[in-house]
């Protein structure tokens, strides 16, 4: 049945994937006007949107029926493909010239093949994933990495300018959105196996580690994954807020691409080794600052509290 809402022309949009990003996401939406239905496999997290004011959906069909926006805030291509064609697939059931925003970070070949197949059917894709974190993302202060074409772009505007602060147009097709979101990928995976050996080998030293915080923040060897992810480790608490799993799937998606292409990413390479052992051992879904742990279960380094995290 139709909404009071659809009724009086208002943007319909559905979120699919209600966690830390998507419901920040959703939330963002409705309070910019946007009448918004979730959808999440968990449903505690569709109780959670419907008690902020949001309408719930049954299934990912459901929730997309008569929509003017979708976004699909799913983990990876994967999914994406088995959300979109899958059974129960919602492109079969997305009205035509809607258009499906997809913000997982993922190959920009399967962007593209994605994209071909969802154009085919008269709908419209656009690729954009996203950076920020939850706290950005409940705020409606993403940055948005797109690429689509005009018409993607122009369907998407409510949702967009709900969502962000910043949305960067990179190009008329599919693709350019994931590769500008790998290289993000590329630096963040890095940076935070950076700042987490720098401390774990700080605190191997005897420093004073808040100290460490304190002159490495106003020091050319700052970054901003130091300056945010640090925190976590001197409070001991691992609560992930982005988990060591991500930077396995992310790190290695950009390595398969490197390789492709007969790139050297040796830097890439290290750093997905050290979040391939945090996560087997045991760590992968605890905060991806979680190879500080590593680091000092390697040398003996002695880290402030007990993990608050999993584990």
């Amino acid at each position: 049945m139709a909404s009071d809402f659809e009724d009086l022309g208002q943007t319909v949009a559905a979120v699919i994937g209600l966690g830390s990003m998507g419901a920040g996401m959703a939330r963002s939406m409705k309070r910019a006007g946007l009448d918004v239905v979730g959808y999440d496999i968990a449903p505690a997290a569709i109780d959670r949107f419907v008690a902020d004011g949001g309408r719930g959906a049954t299934s990912p069909g459901d929730a997309v029926r008569g929509a003017d926006i979708i976004v699909s805030v799913v983990v990876n291509g994967a999914q994406t493909e088995a959300l979109l064609f899958g059974a129960g697939g919602v492109a079969s059931v997305m009205k035509p010239g809607s258009v499906f925003i997809s913000s997982a970070t993922m190959d920009p070949a399967v962007a593209r093949d994605l994209a071909q197949q969802v154009e085919s059917l008269g709908l419209h894709y656009l690729d954009a994933p996203i950076s920020g974190g939850a706290a950005k993302a409940s705020s409606g202060q993403l940055t948005i990495m797109a690429s689509g074409s005009r018409a993607a772009f122009e369907a998407a505007q409510p949702a967009l300018e709900a969502m962000a602060a910043k949305v960067y147009e990179l190009g008329d097709a599919a693709g350019t959105g994931a590769a500008f979101k790998m290289i993000n990928q590329l630096l963040a995976g890095v940076h935070i196996a950076a700042a987490c050996e720098a401390i774990a080998f700080a605190a191997k030293q005897g420093l004073d580690l808040d100290k460490v915080y304190e002159v490495i923040t106003a020091s050319a060897g700052n970054s901003w994954m130091f300056e945010n992810r640090i925190p976590h480790v001197l409070a001991g608490d691992y609560t992930p807020l982005s988990a060591v799993e991500i930077f396995v799937k992310d790190l290695g998606i950009v390595q398969d691409m490197a390789r492709s292409e007969r790139y050297p990413v040796p830097l890439v390479a290290a750093a997905l080794q050290m979040y391939l052992a945090a996560s087997g051992a045991g760590m992968g879904r605890d905060d991806d600052s979680s190879l500080a742990r590593l680091y000092a279960q390697l040398s003996g380094a002695k880290l402030p509290g007990a993990a608050k995290g999993s584990r």
